[in-house]
């Protein structure tokens, strides 16, 4: 948590080469320089190995924020919102390149074609009669690899809070400061989506097949839902004791426990139960917009829609038990479990105290639950596809320790009946929402800078864009740049 996205690639285009300017020549220039910038940054941030990505995240960001403006003119001149007049250039028969001018993406949510491979790159061709559409999908392209950055920014901030092999354990400070920054961030995610699903309904484009699922309309508020959902459980998640007790449990490093009995204050069970409620919620309104995405994003959305409830149903228990009814509190815990292991859930393989013990069938799915554990550790320290599980082995590991404990509790002292949990599940309340999402400002240019684009391009300028925009292999996987730098690098810089 949060899912672990990957950030697309794109190939070169050169503005120029499909539309003319006339009331600001420099325009064009200008935002294929800065497109030719994004594209040099997501290649090279494919390239970097895992443990390296979450430091160059920044200047992913920096360059989508700066490139986002100049789209924004060049669509609003070509659709007569702003004072820019952008025109398309007349296509000729005789000149290939005119004909096969257009975009493409490398879409991240689709399931590839052959098992293994990337996905195929999707074209947004830009023909007469459906420029506006190709630029609105290219808008929305950059959106969500902006807000795609966000959340891969929220998950470098969260990484240090599961890692359970570091010998200076996260102290409280530094949690929240962590969970602080992640909230942060997907807050921002949720607003870039937000703001793109509103552009594309707006725009020309909304009547027009879009060349790839994850930029339409639906897709993009899913993205949203999903990011408010993820920002809702951090909520939770910075004043819950117990996922830091279990991962203090653990660590082999920790030796707190020989002096120091874990500390475990009393938390707003009632208020971080119907939170978890409302990001279930929010989740499930994602996988509805979320049809012909990747099945692993999918199988995401329902691991986090499960686990949300998982949550809750904890914190009632908590609720519960803080009121003296540790029977209730155990059918709650019992609930949770079979929302994680039930045929609803995910079979995340908690196993009841004194369950199957001396079987071989327990023992079988005891090693295997102790395996898919160990990876999903091993992912956490290299920092590279952690978090699949959308937090079901670690809600799994909370589950058990409080229902071993109560467990014990139960049949030692108060020895409670513990009623059906169906009945508990059925009258949990609503959620309740505690962020309110709101779209990102609109990217738009300073007026000086416009103004100063009035002034028109030197033909040696026009010649040098055509080299590094217009020509040559356009696949991210040709050969890493010199380290002198790329031709988009030098024209930029």
């Amino acid at each position: 948590m949060p899912f672990p996205f990957v950030l697309p690639t794109t190939s070169a285009f050169s503005f120029a080469a499909a539309f003319s300017c006339p009331s600001h020549p420099s325009l064009l220039r200008n935002a294929s320089t800065y497109r030719g910038v994004v594209r040099d940054t997501l290649k090279r941030h494919k390239r970097l190995p895992p443990e390296s990505q979450a430091a160059n995240l920044g200047l992913v960001v920096s360059a989508l924020q700066d490139y986002l403006p100049y789209l924004v003119a060049v669509a609003d001149g070509l659709s007569g919102k702003n004072a820019v007049r952008v025109v398309p250039r007349q296509t000729s028969a005789q000149d290939p390149k005119q004909q096969t001018q257009g975009l493409e993406w490398r879409p991240v949510l689709v399931d590839p074609r052959i098992p293994g491979r990337e996905a195929p790159r999707a074209k947004i061709p830009l023909a007469p009669g459906a420029t506006i559409a190709g630029l609105s999908a290219e808008i929305a392209f950059a959106l969500s690899a902006l807000g795609h950055a966000y959340t891969l920014q929220a998950r470098a901030a969260l990484q240090p809070l599961y890692v359970v092999t570091s010998v200076v354990p996260v102290g409280s400070d530094q949690r929240l400061a962590a969970i602080t920054a992640a909230t942060k961030s997907l807050l921002a995610a949720a607003g870039v989506f937000l703001y793109a699903a509103m552009y594309t309904e707006s725009s020309s484009a909304s009547a027009v097949a879009t060349p790839a699922p994850e930029i339409s309309s639906a897709a993009l508020r899913a993205l949203s839902a999903l990011a408010l959902a993820e920002a809702t459980l951090l909520a939770v998640l910075k004043d819950d004791p117990y996922p830091a007790v279990v991962a203090q449990d653990r660590n082999e490093h920790d030796r707190e426990w020989m002096y120091k009995a874990p500390d475990i204050p009393k938390v707003r069970a009632h208020l971080f139960a119907r939170l978890c409620l409302a990001a279930s919620e929010h989740t499930a309104a994602a996988a509805a917009g979320s049809r012909g995405l990747s099945s692993a994003f999918l199988k995401y959305l329902d691991d986090l829609r499960h686990t949300s409830r998982a949550k809750a149903c904890r914190f009632f228990a908590i609720d519960a038990d803080l009121g003296g009814q540790t029977g209730t509190a155990l059918a709650y815990i019992q609930g949770a479990m079979e929302g994680l292991d039930g045929p609803g859930g995910s079979g995340s393989g908690i196993l009841r105290n004194g369950e199957g013990d001396g079987k071989k069938g327990s023992l079988i799915s005891r090693l295997r639950k102790e395996r898919s554990e160990k990876k999903e550790d091993r992912r956490i320290e290299r920092g590279s596809g952690w978090g699949s599980d959308a937090g079901r082995f670690e809600e799994a590991r909370v589950l058990a320790m409080l229902d071993a404990k109560w467990t014990k509790q139960n049949d030692t002292v108060n020895v409670q009946r513990v009623p059906p949990s169906a009945p508990l599940l059925a009258q949990m309340p609503s959620g309740r929402d505690i962020h309110v999402v709101k779209p990102m400002n609109a990217p738009t240019l300073d007026p000086t800078l416009l103004e100063a684009m009035r002034a028109p391009v030197d033909p040696l300028d026009e010649l040098a864009d055509e080299d590094n925009y217009g020509g040559g292999d356009s696949s991210e996987d040709e050969p890493a740049a010199p380290s002198g730098g790329s031709k988009v690098l030098s024209t930029y810089y």
